[in-house]
């Protein structure tokens, strides 16, 4: 089916709660102290997720795309961890606050890289140098890359996380053919249908005792009041800057922060080129994609003024849920920052929706993240699919873009040190973190050998297909779909125009 409310439809709800579900994420488990820090940091990322959503759909992209916290930002988080577990403070507390601070200081200066690639129109250019072989392993390993996030989560579960599955692909696929007036209301609520019967499934089992004598593991993946993040959590609180205090620079982390901000360029990259699909767009032009990028900094500046945990990139479980719902309306993304802005402010409510036990996430994502790697092997249309080069080329980038990572995370120890280990904690950071991104082994693999074997094989490279869409005025649905608003592009400068 294609993509029913497209990226320039009006107004329609179906989705804007969904975006807010996959938000909240296992990042605030990395260095908590208390239920009430736990409770800040969660709305926090929301808030700030709810900001950079917003802005990103104004004058980033223009695409229907959340953008939430990212899991490149781990191994360095983790790395000031480590650094910071030997010095003494007062109490647990004042360290967990000076590691805040710490991270923030990082974040900061990191964001640089971002809007230096962005607004200097350098990762425009490059993408430039795309062809549909590269886009194929890139937006592929964006969905399969993250494996992990899928059925071996789904499975600390199974009594919650497979019953959502089953019955999520049932009500989507197979319910919506009984009648049509069926369909169409299970076509934009099902995944909100499911998702509240299991969740209720899941606090009955809780309250039932199911889970009172088994291992703590289970009871953390499986009861719905594991977190005790309502009791805790406030009432009315707004996050506000510098909320743990002045940052701390120091260069040996803001280097780490440096590599995840290149990892989340290339990831979002991929995300915004497979939004762009499923929102029945045209292809993201190269200027694009800068803007964005650049506008991402600025975001991942915003994160550490507002003291995030992480920083931000393009949300790839929201993008499959693009194609799960076929509403990709810019519109409806940016009403549910609105819900975001809510659940982040008024934490009581927005700790219930934390309660949502993870697995049941795990099931939407075995899904979501299979529609956006499918999204990315259509892109073989484009070339051709008989040559021998282009098996050469997506065979060995695919394999490699997903064993490499595997290796590095495999090897990474709990206190952030990967299988890279020299004297400079900073230079290990930096290659721990971009060899352990899927997509960015993809992009280095594939572009190199896209453009250095038989370059001038264009036609089979699906080169013909891209270049209208190289420029502003090579495609006339471009300016339809990614002009910002008031006109305001053509007050730019050319460089981010071309």
């Amino acid at each position: 089916h294609s993509c029913k409310w497209c990226i320039t439809s009006k107004v329609h709800l179906t989705n804007s709660e969904s975006n807010c579900y996959c938000i909240f994420s296992p990042h605030s488990r990395l260095l908590i102290y208390t239920q009430g820090d736990k409770a800040r940091v969660i709305e926090t990322l929301l808030f700030l997720a709810g900001i950079n959503t917003l802005l990103q759909t104004l004058i980033g992209t223009r695409l229907p795309t959340v953008m939430g916290a990212s899991f490149a930002y781990t191994i360095p988080v983790l790395s000031i961890i480590k650094d910071l577990s030997n010095e003494n403070f007062a109490d647990e507390h004042d360290r967990f606050v000076h590691t805040m601070r710490t991270i923030q200081g990082a974040l900061i200066v990191s964001s640089f890289v971002n809007i230096i690639l962005g607004y200097s129109t350098i990762i425009g250019n490059l993408t430039k140098h795309f062809s549909a072989i590269v886009i194929v392993p890139v937006i592929g390993v964006v969905g399969l890359g993250l494996f992990t996030r899928g059925f071996p989560m789904l499975a600390n579960c199974v009594e919650i996380g497979l019953p959502m599955l089953l019955l999520l692909v049932f009500c989507q696929q197979y319910l919506k053919h009984l009648h049509s007036r069926a369909h169409a209301l299970l076509e934009r609520f099902h995944l909100l249908f499911c998702l509240g019967f299991v969740w209720a499934f899941a606090a009955i089992l809780t309250a039932a005792g199911a889970y009172n004598n088994v291992a703590p593991i289970t009871q953390r993946s499986c009861r719905t009041d594991r977190s005790f993040l309502i009791s805790s959590a406030p009432w009315v609180r707004v996050p506000y800057p510098f909320q743990w205090g002045p940052p701390i620079f120091r260069a040996s982390h803001v280097f780490g922060m440096m590599g995840a901000a290149l990892v989340t360029a290339a990831e979002s990259t991929g995300t915004f080129f497979a939004a762009s699909r499923l929102a029945g767009a045209t292809h993201t032009p190269g200027h694009v994609v800068s803007r964005s990028i650049g506008l991402q900094g600025i975001s991942l500046l915003i994160d550490g003024i507002f003291g995030a945990l992480v920083g931000t990139t393009a949300s790839v479980e929201n993008v499959g849920l693009l194609g799960l719902t076929h509403i990709g309306s810019r519109r409806v993304v940016q009403i549910s920052t609105a819900f975001m802005f809510f659940f982040s402010i008024f934490g009581k409510f927005g700790a219930l929706f934390a309660s949502i036990p993870l697995p049941i996430f795990a099931a939407i994502y075995c899904v979501v993240f299979g529609i956006v790697a499918a999204v990315g092997i259509s892109f073989m249309q484009f070339a051709n699919s008989n040559s021998l080069r282009n098996h050469y080329v997506l065979g060995l980038s695919l394999f490699l873009a997903i064993s490499i990572p595997q290796y590095f995370v495999g090897n990474t120890s709990n206190d952030g040190r990967g299988p890279v280990r020299t004297n400079g904690g900073w230079f290990n950071d930096i290659l721990n973190t971009v060899f352990s991104s899927a997509p960015a082994v993809a992009i280095i693999v594939a572009a190199i050998l896209d453009n250095t074997l038989e370059k001038e094989a264009v036609n089979d490279r699906g080169v013909p297909w891209l270049k209208p869409f190289q420029h502003r005025k090579g495609d006339p649905r471009t300016e339809e779909f990614y002009s910002l608003p008031l006109r305001a592009h053509e007050w730019l400068p050319s460089r981010f125009r071309n």
